[in-house]
């Protein structure tokens, strides 16, 4: 896969103040980092009439590489059943490498929560439907995902839970 590069200034684009740092945002690499797509009833998954219900997990994590460079990696689960048979479990972790300069502590955890990992979900909704499809089940698209909200959801059950909120970006699961 290409290299992907993005690059986001602070202060609407305006040159930094004197004495404050300048705002960066890039993408280094995005890449697959593991899949499993298991169909453990074929071929009899392939009968009678094709009603799935469909069960989808998210989440990510980011780890600290190097001073600016961050790993983020954004996980799905997708289980699908038609009755009692489970016709497919597809697992997928895409991740990036995001290089963050600028940025203050609490602004790198918002970005590493919400901001990566909406950027590596078309990869990882493009990863699910193909091996789907070429699991021999009809084509599966997943519904387009706030991450802000979902971040900001787990922000307030933090401190609602007693949690640290300000945990450092490598701490695990958003």
């Amino acid at each position: 896969m290409a290299d992907e590069q993005n690059n986001t200034q602070g202060n609407n684009g305006n040159a930094a103040a004197p004495g404050t740092a300048q705002q960066s945002l890039q993408i280094v690499k995005v890449y697959l980092k593991d899949v499993s797509f298991e169909a453990p009833e074929t071929p009899g998954a392939f009968r009678g009439e094709w009603r799935p219900e469909v069960n989808v997990e998210l989440g990510s994590a980011a780890r600290r590489i190097d001073d600016s460079s961050y790993e983020v990696a954004l996980t799905s689960t997708v289980t699908a059943k038609n009755g009692e048979v489970t016709a497919y479990v597809c697992e997928v972790k895409q991740a990036g490498i995001f290089r963050i300069t600028g940025f203050n502590e609490g602004d790198i955890n918002t970005v590493l929560g919400a901001y990566c990992p909406a950027q590596l979900f078309p990869f990882l909704r493009e990863e699910i439907s193909d091996l789907v499809v070429k699991g021999g089940f009809p084509q599966l698209l997943l519904a387009p995902v706030n991450f802000e909200a979902l971040y900001l959801q787990q922000q307030r059950k933090q401190q609602e839970g007693g949690a640290g909120a300000g945990q450092p970006a490598d701490a695990g699961e958003q």
